[in-house]
């Protein structure tokens, strides 16, 4: 009975000690933290294709041009409502395997022998419920295809071009991030300066929001402007001295984009004089 408990005890441990250790899971929480801040966009395959014109002539034509507007916004909707239930599900499986390995904990450092041995079972149980678990986090963690029920593209747009099937998936883009340290206001300017987790080459169309921000008072009026951006800095001009502004950096919103949830901000204040 001792050799058993011990060989039994040693199986848990080794669990613990890596697919549910602490640093796994803090791995995993930094992932699915960083994954609620993406922007999930839909991706189309093909992105073109060869269709005859009315004289019979082949063009090479985007999809997104035959593709039914309505149908588009529905399939945007089916897009939206995944990505949430996904995000949704993550959180819930991270709870259940912090969760669980506390109970497992408990059986290792608490229950004597007889105790662990005749809850095996239910050990066991535990045990693959938690490995099932860890292997659905990481298959949620990549954002999965779309089923199309209905027909995107109307056979009348085709003039009997035969169309490849239309493959419908989710993709993400990393959030845009202010440099703390590279970011400052001067006197009636600001210099702002951001960047992705995965410090992406090709910067793509941003918007910087400014907005002046008030004491609340009623006899003041805040203001806002947005500026587009295709760099990963931008300097703002025409603050007032002394002032704070509030700046957010978000993608620019694409025929796409099908959920965003989070854009950084960041505030600062201007100089009272060119001096300070």
């Amino acid at each position: 009975s001792w050799e058993r408990y011990l060989e039994r005890r040693s199986l848990v441990l080794q669990f613990l000690h890596s697919d549910l250790s602490l640093h796994h899971l803090q791995h995993h929480q930094n992932k699915v933290e960083l994954l609620k801040k993406c922007y999930f966009y839909l991706e189309i395959e093909p992105k073109h294709v060869n269709v005859r014109d009315q004289n019979h002539v082949m063009h090479r034509t985007d999809i997104l041009q035959l593709i039914d507007p309505c149908q588009f916004q529905r399939m945007k909707k089916v897009g939206k409502n995944q990505t949430e239930i996904q995000l949704s599900l993550l959180t819930e499986l991270l709870e259940q395997l912090e969760r669980g390995r506390e109970e497992l904990s408990y059986y290792v450092e608490t229950c004597d022998m007889i105790t662990f041995l005749s809850r095996w079972d239910l050990i066991m149980q535990k045990l693959s419920k938690l490995s099932e678990f860890t292997g659905t986090l990481l298959s949620l963690q990549v954002p999965g295809r779309l089923y199309v029920k209905h027909r995107l593209v109307s056979h009348a747009d085709l003039r009997g071009t035969r169309l490849p099937n239309i493959k419908l998936s989710l993709c993400t883009k990393m959030p845009l991030i202010f440099d703390r340290n590279e970011s400052f206001a001067h006197k009636d300017w600001a210099k702002l300066k951001w960047f992705t987790e995965n410090q992406e080459s090709h910067l793509e169309q941003c918007e910087l929001h400014c907005k002046l921000l008030t004491n609340g008072s009623q006899t003041e009026v805040g203001y806002g402007r947005i500026q587009k951006v295709n760099s990963n800095t931008c300097v703002v001009q025409d603050l007032q001295p002394g002032r704070s502004y509030e700046f957010t950096i978000r993608r620019s919103d694409t025929h796409t984009l099908v959920l965003e949830k989070w854009h950084d901000s960041i505030t600062l204040k201007t100089k009272t004089n060119a001096v300070e």
